[in-house]
């Protein structure tokens, strides 16, 4: 990597604090209420029978983000990645819901649609459970790995520093001969990781994009040189690191951004330690274009031209991805051809003009649970 480094383009994001806390009743001595009690000692909090009280009614999703809610989970913890869409490649990920929301205010962010009628930011208080119907699918299926990630619905570590989350995930993956847990990020909130040890069994991962993308759309989030200074300490501290570069988004200039944006991703990290890199193109439903279109500041990318896809979802149109993604692998290949990639949300035939070959779902899990 021969250009020029830029220097920091933007100042550190303050960690987040909400600006009062709810707690459903009979959750206030969890040790999650604990936890976040000491460390917002003089943010308001309230004790509600039904955490419904603490929705934003008539406010506005961005309404949610400015409060928090610690409540339990009563449903299953453990869920199929919604990108496994048929007619899509799938790549077998599974999902722990450990919250929902995010602090962050990414324009394109699709829970802007999927959490529109309940936005309030939640932590669950029994994450010991979900924990537990982890344990009991990894005991029940002991020839298969698993790759599980908590970042769906939630930034895996934004609210660490409220919620010491990882303390609790990282030990529990780390004693696990048959998964690997993924904490996928837009933060730098990594300080609890750098004191565990993960044995091989956790991958931490960055959302990155092409600096005037980060700089346009993703608010509240750190800025590329800050994600990537954190990826550098935390595969010093033992762990396994992955990028996703999703959503790959159309703008002027874009061959240079992402080009720039692989440049610092992978600088002074060791390639052999990446567990993988994933590409997607951005896609939007019907409603998640009309609460863009809602936004104060409408956001840049709509101006890209979108057509509508079998799954619902719009993106660029497919000759467009296709080149993208094939700059992108050039680019990636060029820094080390070894690391495992795959796309994210395509069907068979982008696969085939992108690699030459769209592999079987069960062939993508198997790259990307191989131990390098």
């Amino acid at each position: 990597m021969t250009r020029d480094r830029r220097p920091l383009d933007g100042p550190r994001a303050a960690p987040w604090a909400p600006e009062t806390v709810w707690i459903e009743r009979g959750e206030e001595h969890s040790a999650l209420a604990a936890r976040v009690r000491a460390r917002l000692p003089a943010t308001p909090f309230r004790i509600v029978g039904d955490t419904a009280a603490a929705e934003p009614h008539g406010e506005g999703f961005h309404a949610g983000k400015r409060r928090l809610v610690l409540q339990r989970q009563r449903g299953s913890f453990l869920q199929h990645c919604p990108a496994g869409t048929t007619g899509m490649v799938c790549c077998n990920y599974l999902v722990m819901n450990v919250g929902s929301n995010c602090p962050f205010d990414c324009s394109y962010c699709f829970l802007q649609d999927y959490l529109a009628n309940n936005p309030a930011l939640k932590a669950f208080t029994n994450v010991a459970d979900g924990l537990a119907e982890v344990d009991a699918v990894l005991r029940a299926h002991p020839e298969r790995t698993f790759r599980i990630g908590t970042g769906e619905l939630i930034d895996s570590l934004a609210l660490d520093h409220l919620t010491d989350l990882s303390a609790e995930l990282v030990p529990f993956f780390a004693d696990r001969a048959n998964a690997l847990l993924e904490l996928k990020t837009k933060s730098d909130r990594i300080a609890n990781l750098l004191h565990l040890d993960p044995r091989d069994r956790v991958v931490v991962s960055w959302s990155v994009n092409a600096p005037a993308v980060v700089a346009a759309e993703e608010g509240g989030t750190t800025t590329l040189e800050q994600r990537n200074a954190a990826a550098r300490r935390v595969q010093s501290a033992g762990y396994k690191i992955g990028f996703h570069f999703d959503p790959l988004v159309a703008h002027d200039g874009w061959e240079d951004g992402y080009r720039d944006a692989i440049e610092r991703a992978f600088d002074h990290l060791d390639t052999r330690r990446v567990a993988w890199v994933s590409l997607g193109s951005l896609r939007m439903t019907p409603r998640l274009k009309a609460a863009i279109k809602a936004r104060p500041q409408r956001a840049p990318l709509l101006s890209a031209e979108l057509v509508p896809g079998p799954d619902g979802k719009e993106r660029v149109w497919r000759g467009l991805r296709v080149q993208m993604y094939r700059r992108m692998l050039e680019w990636l290949r060029q820094v080390d051809a070894r690391m495992p990639l795959y796309i994210c949300m395509e069907p068979a035939g982008v696969w085939e003009k992108v690699f030459g070959n769209a592999p079987a779902d069960r062939e993508v899990a198997h790259r990307l649970v191989a131990t390098p």
